[in-house]
């Protein structure tokens, strides 16, 4: 059974993780190679542990598909829930629905939903996406 101050409490870290969540999200799904090293700062800030590593290790490889491709991607979150919280161990799971419009040189905008799941893990400066992926096709939450 939970005191008023700790249900206060839990709805204060599930909605910090949620608007985290969302943000590092929309972040991680959108890059504009005009301004590409703010966009790949943006996935960095918004990451920790494994995924924030790949990142690194990966970026200049992505930055030269990312300049050759010419792509602009911006996302909108729809929608975004949480879906598991351990305040003590610091992690927190989310499920994002966005929309992505991808724009490529001479090309029309294509347009794609998608449901993302992603693990946060609480750092001293927030929480920062940890893992992140494609929500099963056909699953439902919760």
């Amino acid at each position: 059974l939970r005191r008023p101050d700790d249900a206060a409490s839990y709805a204060r870290a599930r909605d910090a993780a949620l608007a985290a969540g969302e943000q590092a999200v929309q972040n991680m799904n959108t890059l504009d190679h005009r301004t590409l090293g703010k966009g790949l700062d943006s996935w960095e800030e918004s990451t920790t542990g494994d995924l924030h590593r790949q990142l690194v290790d990966g970026r200049d490889a992505f930055a030269k598909q990312i300049e050759a491709a010419k792509t602009v991607s911006t996302a909108k979150v729809l929608s975004g829930a949480v879906t598991e919280l351990d305040e003590r161990a610091g992690r927190a799971g989310v499920m994002v629905a966005l929309r992505v419009t991808v724009t490529a040189p001479g090309g029309d905008p294509a347009v794609k939903e998608s449901r993302m799941l992603g693990t946060l893990t609480r750092t001293p400066e927030g929480w920062k996406l940890s893992a992140l992926g494609q929500a099963p096709v056909g699953s439902t939450a919760g």
